[in-house]
Formats: structure tokens, C-alpha cells, sequence
């Protein structure tokens, strides 16, 4: 019994180690070659993944295909995987905001790239291949905010949940729309909602494919805040002042703390007591431990 509960535990650390160097949580023993769905991807063309990383540490990632309310074609689910392994690398990064162009978030897949992998395997490996990205997304060591403007519908709504905070617009909608295409989600959607949530609410969403308005999902809990300014500008800077109060510090300190609420969030109690333990070493002694205890005088 011992043994087995040890045995677990260590390949549940060892599943999160390789997943943080980018290596993907499935393999051939699931029937998964992420090679050949790439290849496929690669013929569905169309939009783009659009990354800025600005001197502050703070990236803005767009999803931007607004002739198709933003939905990911073949070719931006390659580029999402490319662009979150960019940040994964970014040791200046603190904070990363998530939004659609044009005023709107994202509506989830292209129907052309749904009809065309239509096999029961096709479906399962591009699921596979984007719930992947979307979960290295969620344990990036930045602090991620997804700026819902418009809908975000279907894997829209998927990729919101897996930002670590949401902040909506006036308007704005999220929508998990997956039975009324006979569909549950496949992105990792539901697992993410239900830890958000709750098991109760997320079965109301999904099975009612409800539309929550910005002040249902601040009462869900699912939204942090309802932004003032709906245009696309404003919300933007909105959002950035927001995430601003986050990310003040040193990156090597913020990334330290998203990475030991990481190990809380997913290790079993003794593993993430020893992922926070070796975490807190390599900030102690570091140079902004120095610098604080160098300008702050003693408590009385």
C-alpha cells in the first residue's frame, strides 16, 4: 500500500517536471502521435497567434482570426503550442494577458478543421494536442488574465479556464456551447471549470449551454472583475493596470510564487511541500531577498 502510494506520488511529480520542460503529457501509449496531427494541422491555414512582451514583464497574447470570430484554425493551434514554449523560456516574464482581436475573444475551432479531422482518432489527437498546450499554458510561472471582449464560446470558453484570473468586458459572454453540437468539452474545459466553480455550477453551464453575462460570472466566481471600457483599447489598459498590482517585483520572485501555487494546486500534500521547500531556495539569499533585508530596518 505504502509503496504503491509512493510510486504515484513520484510519477505525478515526475509528470509535472517534464510537462513544465515542454515535453508532452501524452505519448504513443495513448495512441497519441502528436507528429502526425501536426501534419495535418499544418494544411488548415489561416490567422494568427500574435505575441508582444513588453519591458515590464507583462505579454499579450491575441488570438486573432476575426473573419472567423476568432476560431483557431490548423495552423494557430501550431503557433499557440510555439508561442507558449517562447514564454515558457522568458525569465524576464511576470504577467500574461490573453485576448481576441477585434472585440472579440474566440469561438473555438474552424468548422473547416472540425469536418475535416472527423475520424473519432483525428478528433481525439487534436484534442490531445491543444488540451496539451492549454495545460503548459496554465503552468506557465506568469500570472495570466484572459480579457473576455464579445463571446467566448465553445473552446473559447475553454481557453478562458485556463488562465489562472478573467476579467469581462460590458457585453461580454462566455458560452460553453459544446452539447448543442453533440459535443463535450475536449481542451480540458470542463475539468478547469468544475476546480473554478465547483461540480454543481459547472454542470449547470454544460448541460444548459448557458450564456453567463459578465455579473453571473463575477457571482460564479468564474470572473474577477467587470472592466469599465468595452473598446478595445481601453480594456486592454484596463486589464494591464489590473494585472499591475500582481506583478510588482522581481520576475524571479513572481515566477516563484505562481510556481509554488502550481505544486499546491496539483501534487499531492507531501510532494508540494518539497516543490515549495526547493522553490523557496532558490529565492532565499537571492538578490532581491538581499536588497529588502538591506532597506528595510528591523520590526519593533
Amino acid at each position: 500500500m505504502a509503496v504503491s502510494f509512493w510510486n504515484n506520488l513520484l510519477q505525478i511529480t515526475k509528470n509535472r517536471v517534464l510537462q513544465q520542460r515542454g515535453v508532452s503529457l501524452y505519448n504513443y501509449t495513448h495512441g497519441f502521435e502528436e507528429h502526425v496531427i501536426k501534419k495535418k494541422l499544418e494544411q488548415f491555414a489561416g490567422g494568427s497567434i500574435n505575441l508582444s512582451k513588453d519591458g515590464n514583464g507583462i505579454g499579450v497574447l491575441t488570438v486573432n482570426n476575426p473573419r472567423l470570430m476568432n476560431a483557431f484554425t490548423g495552423t494557430m493551434m501550431l503557433e499557440l503550442q510555439e508561442k507558449v514554449t517562447e514564454l515558457e523560456n522568458w525569465k524576464e516574464g511576470k504577467g500574461l494577458i490573453i485576448r481576441g482581436a477585434e472585440n472579440t475573444f474566440c469561438s473555438g475551432s474552424d468548422l473547416n478543421v472540425v469536418k475535416a479531422l472527423s475520424s473519432m482518432q483525428d478528433g481525439v489527437n487534436t484534442c490531445m494536442f491543444i488540451r496539451n498546450t492549454l495545460t503548459r499554458l496554465m503552468r506557465l510561472p506568469l500570472i495570466s488574465v484572459a480579457l473576455v471582449q464579445g463571446k467566448a464560446v465553445g473552446g473559447g470558453a475553454e481557453l478562458t479556464t485556463a488562465c489562472d484570473f478573467r476579467l469581462m468586458t460590458p457585453g461580454s459572454e462566455i458560452r460553453f456551447v459544446h452539447k448543442e453540437i453533440g459535443l463535450v468539452p475536449g481542451w480540458g474545459g470542463a475539468t478547469r471549470l468544475v476546480q473554478l466553480i465547483g461540480s454543481g455550477n459547472a454542470l449547470k453551464l454544460l448541460s444548459g449551454a448557458l450564456k453567463v453575462d459578465p455579473e453571473r460570472a463575477v457571482s460564479l466566481r468564474l470572473a474577477e472583475e467587470i472592466l469599465p471600457s468595452s473598446d478595445e483599447t481601453g480594456s486592454l489598459e484596463e486589464a494591464c493596470t489590473w494585472l499591475n498590482q500582481y506583478t510588482k517585483g522581481p520576475a524571479e520572485v513572481i515566477q516563484a510564487m505562481k510556481k509554488v501555487v502550481i505544486a499546491g494546486r496539483e501534487l499531492h500534500l507531501e510532494a508540494a511541500l518539497r516543490e515549495e521547500k526547493d522553490i523557496f531556495g532558490t529565492v532565499w539569499g537571492g538578490p532581491a531577498h538581499v536588497q529588502a533585508l538591506a532597506q528595510r530596518p528591523k520590526h519593533k
